[in-house]
């Protein structure tokens, strides 16, 4: 992983320097750096301070026929010495479309998503568009583990093939494969379908399975009613079974299933303006069953002012229960500047962090936002967080934003 730090950080000192010669050379250099300072409460008292710097590069027509680089990472440390904060390359990679007739190709790290599974690779990624109609992809390479460590006998491989029929029917299947110490760690298939009927009725089905241990990973279906842009209606049905890698000493312990029935009406009040009220019964193996119910009305930004008003509801006979609220309001106060403030007050947020897990109960913040100009500006965020872990802390986070 280090060495595919090394090379984003080698080509952004090489682009910086190229810059004066874009005209000449036809290469043309976009992105977005961001300066960040955060602070929060830790549970032994102190305060971490961890500081990042952003860099999202864009480097077009390296080869004067369409070649591009892209990559986006951050370096990273914490001023306080209080917290583990790292510096990561999430992608980088360089990209030619049409490197021979409807074949595309990828090298360097990127992120891999199909319905067998996904992950961040450092390899190849092919996409070919067959003359049949279908298209195909293959990848393979290191699979990266920000959290394990990464090993060059970490690999990962896998297929996807797609094919479009009848213009609204799309089926795709895909199979993955991970390696860990050059051991078989994980085996995967998927399949996806995806129908829309006279712009009307969208339904949609995803599936995973777990070869290794013959079962059901995952599984969602669900329909959509659309007929009217003012209004529609959502169903949906997710199950969901944990998948560990083989080579892993959870792989041996039993697992508890997890299935949710979904259900939203959604209505559309007025340009930017919706409202909505959804039902969701969380089902649990050897838990008590709950139901959640949310009603609210969410405004977009169109003009000055945007937010969302949002009652939630959940009902659970373990003593679970929790009656809150989603407030959060934010206006353009004047030219240039923008400020908002949000509560989340009994509502259940769940946020895995590196090594823990801070779902929280409540949340009060402010933000704003100052705009210099088109390419420059300034956000800044400050919130009292109530957590499982901790009664209560504070976290606040300044950013500055420059694109080029």
């Amino acid at each position: 992983m280090k060495i595919w730090n090394r090379l984003f950080l080698s080509v952004v000192i090489l682009s910086t320097v190229a810059l004066p010669l874009n005209n000449a050379l036809a290469v043309t250099v976009s992105g977005r750096s961001s300066t960040e300072i955060e602070w929060y409460d830790t549970g032994d008292g102190e305060t971490a301070v961890p500081f990042y710097q952003y860099l999202l590069l864009n480097v077009h027509d390296i080869d004067s026929d369409g070649m591009t680089f892209r990559g986006y990472g951050r370096v990273a440390d914490d001023l306080a010495d209080e917290a583990d904060v790292d510096s990561r390359l999430y992608y980088g990679y360089i990209e030619k479309k049409g490197l021979i007739e409807d074949l595309d190709v990828r090298l360097g790290r990127q992120f891999i998503s199909t319905t067998a599974g996904a992950s961040i690779m450092d390899g190849l990624y092919i996409d070919y568009s067959a003359p049949a109609g279908f298209d195909v992809t293959l990848f393979g390479g290191g699979d990266v583990a920000y959290y394990e460590g990464y090993n060059a006998k970490d690999l990962i491989a896998g297929i996807e093939l797609r094919r479009s029929f009848f213009d609204d029917l799309n089926l795709g299947l895909s199979y993955l494969q991970k390696w860990d110490h050059s051991e078989l760690a994980n085996e995967m298939f998927g399949i996806d379908v995806d129908y829309d009927y006279n712009n009307m009725l969208h339904v949609y089905s995803e599936a995973q399975l777990n070869y290794l241990s013959n079962s059901v990973s995952y599984f969602l279906a669900g329909t959509k009613y659309h007929r009217s842009e003012d209004w529609s209606l959502r169903a949906e049905y997710l199950y969901s079974l944990p998948v560990f890698s083989s080579t892993s000493i959870y792989s041996v312990f039993a697992v508890d299933e997890y299935q949710e029935i979904f259900v939203e009406y959604e209505q559309r009040l007025a340009l930017g303006l919706r409202a909505f009220v959804n039902y969701a019964r969380e089902m649990y193996e050897y838990d008590a069953d709950a139901d959640v119910f949310e009603a609210g009305i969410e405004k977009i930004r169109t003009g000055r002012y945007s937010g969302y008003l949002i009652g939630t509801w959940r009902e659970d006979p373990d003593g679970q229960d929790l009656a809150g609220v989603k407030v959060y309001g934010a206006a353009t106060v004047c030219k240039g500047f923008q400020m908002g403030a949000g509560v989340h007050l009994d509502v259940l947020e769940r946020r895995l962090d590196d090594d823990e897990d801070e779902t929280t109960s409540s949340r009060i913040w402010l933000d704003g936002t100052v705009t210099f100009n088109r390419k420059i500006n300034l956000q800044a965020k400050v919130e009292r967080i109530e957590s499982d872990l901790w009664d209560d802390y504070y976290r606040g986070r300044v950013r500055l934003n420059v694109r080029f």
